[in-house]
């Protein structure tokens, strides 16, 4: 069987290159995979559970269940532009839901799955803000906002995290930072650790281990395989 790893779309609008291409790689999903794990940042905004569901989001919560209708596991760890996602896509979607990253069984070994957004332990002020954004009390107000207000509240988010993304890449060399958390991962019983949040396609194998940072969907259109027992980082034309 084949699975399927992807990360770091932050759809916008359905008229976008990368939202149009998104919803031809799912709707053309090989006949044997049975597992899309979506690593994080799909949207470039979406917490807690929408009802309706965002409009320029429709069509890829249809895509995504027709994926679950053809039989296909859904796994999703949120991201930082995506949290609060157990109600909905829990129920909607019947998708496994994980806050933070995790350890799972694949082929035989122990692969360590997460979004990406915890490793830089150093990065104090994004921690902090993070924990204001996935606590519980968010979770219960932000359905009580307008869309409007939301909608608002996505805009400031994303150019908040535009704008501090060279800041950071000048202040930290990110291969380092991935090198060291995977190393730990490792010496912990890890197999391998595959990641997003990055948008740096990156696999590299060292001493029986793996490590794969996925790259992004935005205009890399990097995803991760594995098939017959085998991890491989594809592009997706």
């Amino acid at each position: 069987m084949r699975k399927i790893f992807i990360a770091d779309a932050h759809l916008r609008s359905p008229e976008d290159a990368n939202y149009r291409t998104l919803v031809r790689f799912l709707e053309t999903l090989p006949p044997d995979t049975d597992t899309l794990y979506l690593l994080g940042d799909l949207f470039e905004f979406w917490i807690g559970n929408p009802n309706p569901v965002y409009g320029h989001y429709r069509e890829i919560v249809d895509c995504l269940k027709g994926v679950r209708g053809r039989g296909v596991r859904i796994v999703y760890f949120e991201g930082n532009h995506d949290f609060h996602l157990d109600r909905f896509f829990g129920k909607q979607l019947q998708a496994e839901v994980h806050k933070s990253g995790a350890v799972v069984e694949i082929g035989g070994q122990k692969v360590y799955l997460c979004h990406g957004d915890q490793i830089n332990h150093e990065d104090y002020r994004y921690r902090a803000f993070r924990l204001l954004l996935h606590n519980p009390v968010t979770k219960v107000l932000v359905p009580l906002f307008s869309r409007r207000i939301a909608a608002h509240a996505a805009a400031t988010l994303s150019r908040r995290s535009s704008s501090k993304r060279a800041a950071r890449r000048a202040r930290w060399d990110y291969r380092v930072v991935l090198d060291s958390f995977a190393r730990k991962r490792f010496a912990a019983g890890c197999d391998a650790v595959i990641t997003g949040h990055y948008h740096l396609p990156i696999m590299k194998r060292e001493e029986g281990h793996l490590f794969i940072s996925v790259g992004d969907w935005i205009s890399q259109f990097s995803y991760v395989q594995w098939l017959d027992g085998e991890f491989t980082l594809e592009t997706f034309a």
